[in-house]
């Protein structure tokens, strides 16, 4: 046993589940924070589940925050939790800064009150550098948020650094580019491409329906990412990071990237919709994560192409099973 003890919020998304693992995987015992809900969801963790000491608490209410961190007596905190989906920031910009901006502070207000030799992770993004004012963007980049979620982010990020600085916490940000897996939520363009293109294969679906099809990422593995997460908080003075793969792709380029994986011509199934456009789109990211590789060790591994054949075919045998289909059945192209 390592000896170390860590609570991640958002335990039950995509990042959460990833780095759960990998910290059981180092001899932590790892906490998560779960929202009370009527459908709560571990699909995620489902395999790891009894290996994790669960507790109810929400960004929203600092006595649970406090209460959490009391119980679990957390060397090292990850704030993952966020309302992280930016056409859903558009619709509920309020309560997107309540979750990703202000739950940031209750959560290091917590840790200053109970216990400020915690290291705290607190997850960025690179949606902060929104219109970019130089490509590719570093951690000494100027930040241009174009959406609630983005200036949410951005408060998240900036009250991290005041927190570190005035009250000499160890807090970081890791700026993460776009990270994607099988375990991606559906409502994510690149996981609503790969189960899309899984679906018209098994001939359950007819179409995908994409926003601006132009707008260019710069996507990698999440599974990956979190190494870089974990690695910020083991270094030995705290700074920010800017974590991605150096590569850009397009919308365009994920989708033929996945209807070539199941030998199909996208054009016979693609339609553009402007009403899934952005009211103010973010057209290129790209990451220089120079300061990650030479000063964490870290760099990206997996090819975009990988990462996409990767969801696709994830996505396929989670279809099959879902609905008792095979490539092979009537019906599949």
């Amino acid at each position: 046993m390592s000896g170390k003890i860590a609570l991640v919020t958002g335990i039950t998304g995509q990042d959460g589940s990833y780095l759960a693992e990998l910290l059981l995987g180092k001899g932590y015992e790892v906490h998560g924070l779960v929202r009370r809900s009527s459908t709560e969801t571990f699909e995620r963790i489902a395999h790891i589940h009894g290996d994790l000491r669960l507790h109810q608490a929400d960004l929203l209410d600092q006595v649970s925050l406090e209460t959490a961190i009391r119980n679990a007596r957390p060397t090292e905190v990850y704030n993952l939790a966020a309302q992280s989906f930016v056409p859903t920031s558009w619709v509920q910009p309020s309560l997107t800064g309540e979750y990703t901006a202000l739950g940031v502070t209750r959560m290091l207000d917590a840790i200053r009150t109970i216990d400020p030799g915690i290291r705290f992770y607190q997850a960025s993004s690179s949606e902060m550098f929104g219109r970019v004012q130089e490509v590719p963007q570093s951690e000494s980049t100027d930040f241009y948020p174009r959406s609630p979620y983005a200036v949410a982010k951005l408060y998240g990020h900036w009250i991290t650094v005041n927190y570190r600085e005035s009250y000499d916490l160890f807090a970081v940000s890791g700026i993460l580019f776009n990270h994607e897996s099988p375990r991606r939520g559906r409502e994510f363009v690149t996981r609503k491409i790969t189960e899309s293109v899984a679906r018209i294969k098994l001939g359950l679906q007819d179409e995908l329906k994409l926003g601006n099809v132009e707008a260019r990422r710069d996507w990698g593995y999440a599974a990956e990412y979190v190494d870089a997460m974990w690695r910020m908080l083991q270094v030995d003075a705290p700074a920010d990071y800017v974590i991605g793969t150096g590569v850009q792709n397009s919308v365009r380029e994920c989708y033929e990237l996945a209807f070539a994986r199941v030998g199909l011509e996208p054009e016979e199934f693609v339609k553009t919709d402007k009403s899934l456009h952005r009211p103010a789109e973010v057209d290129t990211l790209l990451a220089d994560a120079s300061k990650a590789e030479k000063e964490l060790g870290w760099r990206a591994e997996t090819s975009f192409e990988s990462l996409v054949g990767m969801m696709v075919d994830a996505d396929i045998e989670a279809q099959q099973k879902l609905h008792g289909v095979g490539l092979g059945d009537p019906g599949t192209r």
